[in-house]
């Protein structure tokens, strides 16, 4: 069953079933959700979640597991999970019931100080890694390799460079990425979100007022908690994110690398100019993925196939 088929009649058909107690709440589908889950609104006070592949039902037994473990050690609130199911109604995978958390996600929502909200977000992400992480889930496909080592996806970077062609400096591109390869994790891990975003950040009377989505949360390298630095703070507030997570010159150079890779498979996978934006509004990036590549590896991009070679017809 694909994403464009979760739908609320689905969703009613999960609660009537499974939890009947439930069955005349209200379903609706909230403006923004992400890619691994697809997202409703139970009532005024919960939400239903379903994985929209295989590969992220790991995610729902680990979410319910270690939330409720890290959430009294955090400075803001986070998901907390009310109950999982099986399949059902046709739904093959199992999925999950939260608490709502009230709040717009950043990517659209008016920040009053962006100073303010990048000193939250670090001091949230510095609260995360002083957790005990003893017998936390390490790094792997549960968390599609954040807070792993960056090789795991060092062959699909490297084609993405190759496929990108003449749109990307690709020889800067690649001495970024060799040089995040070159500096690997020597410390003890850490708990990590796995996937910082704005569309994963709640905003409410313009602060940071929640973190959620930590279906890629594992326990290792903190790098790839660090890549709004590049899509999404800039100025003081890029400064006072950086300032405030207080990391080492090898984990800004390993962050470097996580945003990088993303931003080229974006851009490679994307090629159609509306769909490249939808996706950056999902992702909540102030700037496209090309934009992104610029940033990261300190070079002008050529943005436009004007710059590719054209088929002369011969």
């Amino acid at each position: 069953m694909r994403k464009n088929e979760l739908s609320p009649a689905l969703v009613r058909c999960l609660i009537s079933r499974t939890f009947p107690a439930w069955a005349d709440l209200p379903v609706r589908r909230v403006d923004l959700d992400g890619w691994d889950n697809a997202t409703f609104r139970l009532g005024d006070s919960l939400s239903v979640r379903l994985p929209s592949a295989d590969g992220y039902v790991p995610q729902i037994a680990k979410e319910h597991r270690w939330l409720p473990a890290l959430a009294p050690a955090l400075p803001l609130p986070i998901p907390r999970p009310v109950a999982m199911a099986g399949p059902a109604c046709g739904f093959p995978r199992p999925w999950s019931v939260y608490r709502w958390l009230e709040g717009d996600v950043a990517a659209s929502a008016a920040i009053t100080d962006p100073v303010t909200f990048a000193d939250d977000l670090a001091r949230f992400l510095v609260a995360l890694r002083m957790v005990d992480a003893t017998d936390g889930p390490a790094a792997g496909a549960h968390s599609f390799g954040r807070g792993g080592p960056l090789d795991v996806y060092d062959a699909e970077t490297r084609a993405a460079i190759t496929a990108l062609g003449r749109r990307i400096d690709g020889a800067a591109a690649t001495r970024t990425w060799e040089e995040a390869l070159d500096r690997p994790w020597r410390g003890a891990p850490v708990w990590v979100h796995g996937d910082v975003s704005p569309s994963n950040l709640l905003v409410r009377d313009g602060r940071l007022a929640a973190v959620i989505d930590f279906g890629c949360c594992a326990v290792g390298d903190p790098a790839c908690d660090t890549v709004m630095a590049w899509t999404w703070f800039s100025g003081i507030a890029e400064t006072t994110f950086q300032g405030t997570l207080d990391l080492d010159a090898d984990t800004w150079a390993r962050g470097r690398g996580w945003a990088l890779w993303k931003a080229l498979i974006t851009l490679r996978d994307l090629p159609d100019d509306v769909e490249l934006a939808a996706t950056v509004r999902r992702m909540g990036w102030r700037s496209g993925p090309a934009e992104v590549i610029a940033r990261v590896t300190g070079t002008d991009v050529r943005l436009t196939r004007e710059t590719e070679p054209r088929d002369s017809g011969s």
